[in-house]
This record gives structure tokens, C-alpha cells and sequence, in this order.
């Protein structure tokens, strides 16, 4: 059980609780989590209301179990810029993952998306916790690059918001990207674009 004592699980147990969880993501992305009802994610899970609280207690423990997860995923491209690199392409293999992860979890993208705009009263501690540590230490990397002279001089904690602000648009108004586009770019041509878009407008600003 979720939030309660360990135990070990079957393989059609975890097979339910991911089944649960996709469902829920599709909810919670498209209603937000004020709008979605665990009716609602039961019959998207094709289970009964009792069925899924067996997994689950609540709706707010499956909000936020996706949440966890999420965030985790979240951080995996920023944890993957290593000092040990070239910055500039450091940089650009950043803004790569990032506009990855827009192109493949749109849904993702809204979740969280719509917990920040709602204040982020289930996620907050771990903002100014995990995520709160791991961008002044990227912020402390990069500013090492600009004191060696290897990038020019910029704020490091405002390039990094700039980078999550551009490549997450791609997620959260795919919508509005794909009708100012068009067909002719659909598919994975309008991210191909707006990553070489990105690296000029990012790199270009950033050779020392």
C-alpha cells in the first residue's frame, strides 16, 4: 500500500498500481488535480473505486506519488551537466534533454505545470529541498566556467530558468506552438527546429 507498512508486491499488483498511475497522469494533466476524481481515474483504470483504494487512499496519495516520480525524472537532464566537460556542449546536450523530455511527457509537463501554478502545495518541500541543492550546484559549476573565462558572463541561476522557461513551452503550449506552425511542421520537425533555434540563441550568447 501506498504510504503504508512494506510489503511485497506481486507482479500483477505492480502491473495494477502502474495501470492506476497512467491512468491518474492522464487525468490529473487534463483536469488538474482540483478537477480530477478518483472516479474518474477508476474507470480510466478500468477498476472499481474500492479496487483502487486498495492501492491507493486517497487521490491526493496518488497526486503525489506521480509528483515524486516526476520531479525525479524532472532533474535527471540538469544532473547530467558534468564538470569535467566542455561547457558549451554541456550546455547544448542540457537544452537537448530538456526539449527531449518536452517532445516525449507533454503530460508530464502539465502536471507539473499546473501544481506550480496552484502554489505547489504538494511539492513544495521538495523544491527548496532536492531541486533547491541541485541548481546552485549547477548555478556554482557554471559560474566556475565563467570565472575561467570558458563562457561569458551571465547569471547562472537565470540562464538555467531561461532554458526550463523556452524548452518546457514546448510542452505546456504544444498546442498553440502546432497551430501557429501548422501541419508542415508537425511531428518531430517543430522540436528539430526550436532545438537548433535554442542552441544558436543560447551558445551563441554564452561564447566567451
Amino acid at each position: 500500500m501506498a504510504g503504508g507498512a512494506v510489503r511485497t508486491e506481486t507482479r500483477i499488483q505492480r502491473e495494477k498500481r502502474e495501470r492506476i498511475l497512467e491512468s491518474a497522469l492522464e487525468i490529473f494533466s487534463e483536469y488538474g488535480f482540483r478537477g480530477a476524481t478518483i472516479d474518474q481515474i477508476a474507470l480510466a483504470s478500468d477498476m472499481s473505486k474500492p479496487n483502487l483504494l486498495y492501492y491507493f487512499r486517497s487521490k491526493e496519495d496518488i497526486h503525489a506519488t506521480l509528483l515524486t516520480r516526476l520531479l525525479d525524472m524532472w532533474l535527471a537532464p540538469l544532473r547530467e551537466i558534468r564538470a569535467g566537460g566542455e561547457p558549451l556542449e554541456e550546455l547544448r546536450g542540457y537544452i537537448a534533454r530538456k526539449l527531449e523530455m518536452a517532445r516525449d511527457f507533454p503530460r508530464e509537463s502539465r502536471l507539473f505545470a499546473n501544481e506550480i501554478l496552484q502554489g505547489a502545495p504538494r511539492i513544495k518541500p521538495m523544491l527548496e529541498g532536492e531541486l533547491r541543492h541541485l541548481v546552485h550546484d549547477k548555478a556554482a559549476l557554471i559560474q566556475s566556467w565563467i570565472d575561467n573565462g570558458e563562457l561569458a558572463k551571465t547569471d547562472p541561476f537565470h540562464l538555467i530558468f531561461s532554458i526550463w522557461a523556452t524548452t518546457q513551452h514546448y510542452a505546456d503550449f504544444d498546442v498553440q506552438v502546432q497551430a501557429v506552425l501548422g501541419p508542415e511542421q508537425s511531428g518531430k520537425r517543430r522540436f528539430e527546429a526550436a532545438e537548433d533555434f535554442l542552441e544558436h540563441l543560447f551558445l551563441r550568447s554564452l561564447r566567451p
